[in-house]
């Protein structure tokens, strides 16, 4: 499905065209990606977040759509109250070559597959979803663009998932289990590498051999290694009772586990040295400009990839594309996918509104294919 919304349209309308499709998907379990990209200043983070909260008709996909989503499960949890529904949000930026949690202080994040350590908020109330993305959306970081100083210099990615208490604490016990584990898997190893290279020495031809003054500890080796599959094993036993949990849950609640995923990309910066749009840029902004672009370019390159059917995709271009890695990947199969371009009507604009419908025209053969 394709559409074209005007400037007189309000985001209820976008909402209802191009959003609400996609969320039965996620009351099914599934995952369902909105990303929205355009140029700075035509309007990614007015549609995909809004503005006029207190207006039902002004509200962007985010709140509409959790909205929508918390109505169905208070009639779920109505029908049954064993085990609360509700729903858990992620909130995070990427600048350059970092990600920040905008619901934990802005606090700096590992970029792998994914972004870990993040904070997940629950929320059991359309209200509590509210407050949580307008405490996040006050961390997001700006700066000055080609078009105007408050456009957003970072991708946002916004993911919510149908959660419950019990699950979450499962999760939680992960990853208490996993930092149990780092500290001593890191003295196993230490202590393996410590024994092999006391173990060698350089002769005279500066050739490593056995150095006959040494013996290696290997009961000190063991002892490590030994509580090093203790702990191991305490991981694993943590993501057994969590998988274990989510089947037991998800029978009841087919909706467990659904996900919507938003992405607000960062505007991709065009000037022209003859108008006067262009303001004067630090060192600083010029390479986070560069790196806007490259992801952007590494985003385009991945959609053609998929496009095209291609056996290798580029998943470790950038990292923005790391991160989505995931969302691509459950995006598959069976998903709702959304792609929102916004343009600009400005003459001075037409080269970034062509680069965006080009976008979009890699989206949507991606979606014929499939």
């Amino acid at each position: 499905m394709t559409g074209i919304f005007e400037v007189n349209d309000n985001n209820e309308a976008i909402f209802n065209a191009a959003v609400a499709p996609i969320l039965p998907q996620v009351l099914q379990g599934k995952p369902s990606n909105f990303f929205a990209h355009g140029h700075s200043g035509s309007g990614k983070s007015h549609t995909i977040i809004g503005y006029d909260y207190e207006t039902t008709k002004e509200l962007g996909p985010c709140l509409a759509s959790t909205r929508h989503l918390m109505q169905e499960l208070a009639r779920l949890n109505a029908n049954d109250g064993s085990n609360q529904l509700g729903i858990g949000i992620r909130m995070y930026e990427l600048r350059k070559n970092s990600a920040f949690d905008l619901l934990n202080g802005r606090c700096e994040c590992f970029v792998r597959e994914g972004v870990r350590p993040i904070v997940t908020k629950a929320c059991w109330s359309f209200q509590d979803l509210s407050s949580e993305l307008h405490a996040g959306i006050k961390f997001r970081a700006t700066g000055t663009s080609t078009v105007h100083d408050q456009s957003s210099r970072t991708h946002a990615v916004i993911g919510f998932e149908i959660v419950t208490k019990d699950l979450l604490e499962a999760r939680d016990a992960i990853v208490e289990r996993q930092s149990e584990l780092v500290p001593v898997g890191k003295y196993a190893t230490d202590v393996y590498l410590e024994g092999q290279i006391r173990a060698f020495i350089q002769n005279e031809k500066e050739q490593y051999v056995p150095n006959p003054d040494y013996q290696v500890d290997q009961a000190c080796i063991d002892t490590a290694e030994a509580r090093k599959a203790e702990f191991e094993a305490q991981v694993t036993s943590a993501e057994e009772h969590e998988s274990n949990l989510f089947q037991s849950i998800s029978r009841r609640h087919g909706c467990l586990g659904g996900k919507l995923v938003l992405v607000d990309l960062a505007g991709s910066e065009y000037f022209d040295a003859r108008n006067g749009l262009r303001p004067n840029k630090t060192s600083q902004e010029k390479q986070e400009r560069r790196q806007i672009n490259t992801d952007l370019l590494a985003l385009k390159e991945v959609i053609r990839a998929r496009a095209q059917n291609l056996a290798r995709v580029p998943f470790g271009s950038s990292p923005l594309i790391m991160v989505l890695r995931l969302h691509f990947r459950a995006s598959s199969d069976n998903y709702g996918f959304c792609d929102d371009l916004t343009v600009s009507p400005l003459v001075r604009e037409f080269a970034a509104t062509m680069n965006t419908l080009k976008y979009g025209s890699l989206v949507g053969v991606a979606g014929d294919k499939k």
